[in-house]
């Protein structure tokens, strides 16, 4: 039985007994508190802790999760996968044991021709919680399992919870018996590699007060509404209704590991060096591809970092089974795409856009290997050299911050090495670079509240009605205040607060729009809103600073948006979706929206190519733009499916979840996208869009920054005016500028080549002296000497080795120079091959230097090159240099 199958199957049976089915949620999570989607109950959370009424009491669902603290395990073992899904059946204060058992048990059991899986009752195991004797009497009593086959566990095993107070309870599992050949009789307590839990059915029945660990907790009571929370790993479902061994035996899983052994010639089940490589491929990649259609974006932050992380392991194993500098991700991602589009069609409607992120990140990675893997190789000829046993963290830290190597990849290589890494040294590198780089922004969606505050403000108020489409002033009242992330009933002035309104006409910060600005004003009271905010769906939290008097729970208000601001951000977020659709003419479906971000008077534009964008197409993107406001045209949003708005052609941004519902926002016949922020009422009204230029911001990710309005035309203007002083300088026409600055620069370059190639012949003129001044120590020449100030790293170079080319080739000669470039001291040491005989060695010279100057380099034992930070400390470098040379030969 398919994969997909098993998953239809599961959503049938329950949907035809009462369950509204939903999609899986998108992987990247809202709870802030998690980066990725890591269990199948993890979207339904807020429902189980009440901040938000299900849709239906009964769901179902077939959801996406990725794990990887056992990213290290994935491969090795056959057992660990990063990526899988997970079944599942849900009851809001519904059904409870007596239904869910039962349900469980008919769906295992049912022959396939009725839509069951045919699971054999004598193949089942059950256990449950050491005294939930209620379970034990359905399982035995009405579903009529024997008592030998049910057997009694712990809270480690049979007992759930969220990890906070709320609710929890008892759970029992069904488990497989896949035979003898699997390990001992006895049961699940006896050997779960044999019996293979197939369902966890948790029992919500108690309120928890206080959770400190997994088994240590206080129950408070019972739960007024007892839930049903349960889960069926499809992967593992897979294994045993597929009759395969393992999770990456399966359909899916192995189609992707079958490729990959074809496209890099190896056959699985010959090698086991080879097998982990195959299957850390297949895992990888699937995994990758569910979490670009998501959209998630490689980067070195968060969740980017996960998915560059997964990335570049499957590509770092492709080249370990022999791939070289051959691209083979686009053609796995392809079958991923086949295996995986039956149940998320998705996959195939974004195919372009999720190959052009996967593809850029390989090209990227490809070469970050090729020059990260060449220092890395250095970095362990040195350790190993010294008889050390562990990388420095500096080192790692080198390779990550400027070669992109990741810290996971040289933990592997070393390891393969027989090395480790000095991981602390490197996590407080990282840890300061952060500290350095930018104030932690994690608190902006929820500030200082805990989100179970703003979950009761919700319950208590019902869901915020928004009125900025039509309006920027309206009455409304005060619902809830929260001061330092604590609800309060009343705020004085000075205090920073959160404001809840039973509606308004401030817009949260969403969909690339930035949050309105404005004041609140009650008979009482003035607060200035300075920021606006959705922690979760529904709830709308003004964010501010009360100027005068005090503000009360219960407040008649008066909700003021700045209106400039608010046009200038519309102006902004219109032109985006013109930019978006610009694109998308020049380039074709493949620039997807990727991000954004709109400001008054400007806005960023993020989007999927596979390299920079051309200027011509940039100037044909701009032009077409603005023809769109010369023409005027009506911009108009309604609501519709989004089964019809997908019918349509409205675009969508690439990796975003939207409602069954959905706001279209179009422009003409021009542009129609799916939308939910504010806008102009015509094209017109943007008066003028001017494009800046456009960069990358990560492996297949394309920025482009542009103006708006009354900033794109003072932007002109202040470039019109510097053209004009510029002419004025020059004395020729505007025309002729290019071609006069242009002749400029090529005299100013060959000015600059002619001095070089002067100060480096009279630096080599020396060179003759300096090998006639050798000092002789125990039969080696030794030239060192300090080069004038000024003298660059190549002419240094260039000199050590033409000194050292005037010495015959039998007589042993070390030259070592140094000089100060420009503000930082440079030492080079040059040994010839007899010089090399008698033990001495460049990239060792080099070190005793650089560590005179306060600095570090190496190299190769015949030439290397190092620096510092103390170029007053030169003669002394010098000086430690002979008598390092003096010692060892002595």
């Amino acid at each position: 039985m398919e994969s997909a199958e098993i998953a239809r199957r599961f959503l049938r049976f329950f949907e035809e007994r009462g369950h509204k089915v939903v999609p899986s949620a998108s992987l990247i999570a809202e709870d802030p508190t998690l980066l990725l989607v890591p269990a199948g109950m993890v979207p339904f959370k807020p429902y189980f802790l009440g901040q938000r009424k299900p849709p239906a009491a009964r769901l179902a669902s077939v959801q996406k999760c990725v794990r990887t603290p056992d990213i290290e395990e994935v491969g090795k073992t056959t057992r660990h996968a990063t990526f899988f899904q997970m079944l599942g059946n849900f009851s809001f204060g519904d059904y409870f044991k007596e239904q869910a058992i039962p349900f469980a048990w008919e769906l295992l059991t049912r022959s396939e021709s009725d839509g069951g899986f045919a699971f054999p009752e004598e193949k089942l195991w059950v256990t449950v919680y050491l005294d939930d004797d209620e379970a034990i009497d359905i399982w035995h009593n009405k579903v009529g399992v024997p008592m030998e086959r049910i057997q009694r566990r712990g809270l480690e095993d049979n007992y759930w919870h969220m990890g906070v107070p709320g609710p929890g309870g008892p759970c029992s599992e069904i488990y497989y018996d896949r035979g003898p050949e699997y390990g001992r009789d006895g049961g699940p307590v006896a050997d779960e590699d044999r019996y293979l839990e197939v369902w966890n059915n948790v029992f919500m029945q108690y309120q928890l007060s206080a959770v400190r660990s997994k088994v240590d907790f206080d129950v408070a009571g019972e739960l007024p509404a007892k839930n049903i929370d349960t889960g069926m790993g499809l992967e593992r479902m897979a294994t045993i209704l597929q009759g395969v061994d393992n999770l990456y035996e399966i359909d899916t899983t192995y189609k992707i590991l079958d490729s990959a052994a074809e496209l890099t010639k190896t056959r699985y089940g010959r090698d086991p060096r080879a097998d982990v490589s195959l299957r850390v491929i297949a895992d990888h990649v699937r995994t990758g591809t569910m979490l670009v259609a998501d959209g998630v974006m490689p980067s070195n932050e968060g969740r980017g970092y996960v998915l560059r992380r997964i990335l570049r392991r499957s590509i770092r194993n492709l080249r370990l089974l022999g791939s070289g500098d051959e691209r083979y991700m686009h053609e796995l991602t392809e079958v991923t795409i086949n295996a995986m589009g039956e149940t998320y069609p998705e996959l195939k409607v974004d195919a372009p856009q999720i190959h052009a992120v996967i593809d850029a990140e390989e090209a990227s990675f490809l070469g970050t290997l090729r020059t990260g893997t060449a220092i890395f190789d250095v970095a362990v000829e040195e350790t190993k050299r010294k008889s050390g046993t562990t990388l420095s963290g500096d080192q790692a830290f080198q390779l990550h911050d400027t070669y992109g190597f990741p810290i996971d990849l040289t933990l592997e290589m070393a390891s393969e090495q027989g090395l480790k890494v000095d991981e602390e040294g490197f996590r407080r590198l990282m840890k300061e670079q952060r500290e350095r780089a930018k104030a932690d922004a994690a608190a902006k969606k929820t500030g200082n509240a805990d989100i179970s505050v703003f979950g009761q403000l919700l319950e208590n108020a019902g869901k915020v009605e928004f009125l900025g489409y039509d309006q920027t002033s309206a009455e409304s009242s005060v619902v809830g205040i929260l001061v330092d992330g604590a609800s309060v009933p009343v705020a004085g002035a000075g205090a920073t607060v959160e404001i809840v309104l039973g509606r308004t006409p401030f817009y949260a910060e969403g969909g690339g729009q930035l949050a309105d600005q404005g004041v609140l004003r009650t008979s009482g009271a003035e607060v200035d809103v300075l920021d606006v905010q959705s922690p979760i769906k529904g709830l709308v939290v003004h964010r501010g600073r009360v100027r005068v008097g005090e503000i009360r729970v219960g407040d008649e208000v008066q909700a003021e948006v700045d209106v400039e601001r608010r046009k200038a951000i519309s102006r902004s977020h219109s032109a985006t979706h013109l930019v978006h659709r610009g694109f998308k003419n020049a380039l074709g479906e493949t620039a997807a929206q990727a991000g954004s971000e709109n400001s008054p008077g400007r806005f960023r534009f993020d989007f999927t190519a596979a390299g920079a964008v051309p200027p011509s197409v940039l100037r044909d993107v701009e032009d077409e733009v603005n023809t769109v406001l010369i023409n005027d045209l009506k911009v108009n949003a309604f609501y519709t499916s989004q089964a019809e708005a997908r019918a349509m052609g409205a675009l969508a941004m690439f990796g975003e979840k939207y409602g069954d519902e959905v706001r279209v926002v179009e422009i003409g016949d021009y542009s129609r996208e799916l939308c939910g922020g504010t806008h102009v009422h015509s094209s017109g009204q943007l008066g003028l869009v001017k494009v800046l230029g456009e960069q990358s911001v990560g492996a297949g990710v394309r920025r482009v920054e542009a103006l708006v309005g009354i900033d794109a035309f003072r932007f002109l203007a202040r470039e019109s005016l510097l053209v004009a002083q510029v002419t004025e300088q020059l004395k020729v026409r505007r025309e002729e500028l290019p071609e006069r600055i242009e002749g400029i620069v090529t005299r100013l370059r060959t000015a600059e080549k002619d001095l070089e190639k002067l100060r480096s012949a009279q630096v080599l003129q020396i060179a003759g002296e300096l090998a006639a001044q050798a000092h002789d120590l125990h039969g080696v020449s030794v030239v060192t000497h300090r080069a004038p100030d000024g003298t660059g790293p190549d002419d240094l170079r260039k000199l050590a080795l033409d000194v050292r080319g005037r010495f015959p080739g039998d007589r042993p000669a070390v030259v070592v120079l140094a000089g100060v470039p420009s503000d930082r001291p440079v030492v080079v040491a040059a040994v010839n091959e007899a010089g090399r005989e008698r033990g001495l060695k460049a990239g060792r010279l080099v070190g005793v230097a650089a560590k005179a100057l306060g600095g570090g380099g190496g190299g190769k034992d015949d030439v290397a090159q190092g620096g510092g930070t103390r170029p007053e400390a030169i003669d002394e470098a010098l000086r430690m240099v002979a008598e390092t040379i003096a010692g060892q030969l002595a």
